[in-house]
């Protein structure tokens, strides 16, 4: 038996900020709004919950599960986007956030894998979580984010 094809995004930073603070930033809707270009995450954070990601003016952007919750060490989220057809089509991606202290900043590693390839989901993320993760890092350590859009 042969396992499915599989399409996966990684990427890792390393922000100067404690393992708690990157946490917060990575679940406060408040915060998550600066980062993430006006759009906020839902969700109570424990296993089993929904989760959603919403566009400033209300709009549902993508929708899923949390699968793992182990502050401030990783979160694991079942993912679907929602308004693209063609990506939502794809059916749901797994996406891990892990957090590891090093020398006193935080590797943050994003895992966003799918079981299709190719994959339109990876190839939107791939081009989305650098942005995003670059406006967390840029905001985390100077206040300011690193782009407005």
């Amino acid at each position: 038996m042969t396992d499915a094809a599989k399409s996966t995004f990684v990427y890792v930073t390393y922000i100067r900020t404690t393992p708690d603070k990157l946490w917060q930033a990575l679940i406060s809707p408040a915060f998550t709004e600066q980062y993430w270009f006006g759009m906020h995450q839902e969700s109570d954070w424990t296993v089993g919950s929904p989760w959603r990601l919403v566009f400033a003016d209300g709009r549902i952007a993508d929708t899923g599960e949390v699968i793992e919750a182990d502050p401030p060490r990783r979160l694991a989220l079942k993912w679907r986007n929602e308004f693209r057809p063609e990506v939502k089509s794809e059916g749901y991606s797994l996406c891990v956030m892990a957090l590891e202290p090093v020398d006193g900043a935080v590797k943050l590693t994003i895992t966003h894998s799918v079981d299709q390839a190719p994959s339109k989901l990876i190839d939107a993320v791939s081009g989305g979580w650098p942005r995003i993760l670059s406006n967390l890092k840029s905001l985390l350590e100077t206040g300011e984010v690193a782009m407005k859009t």
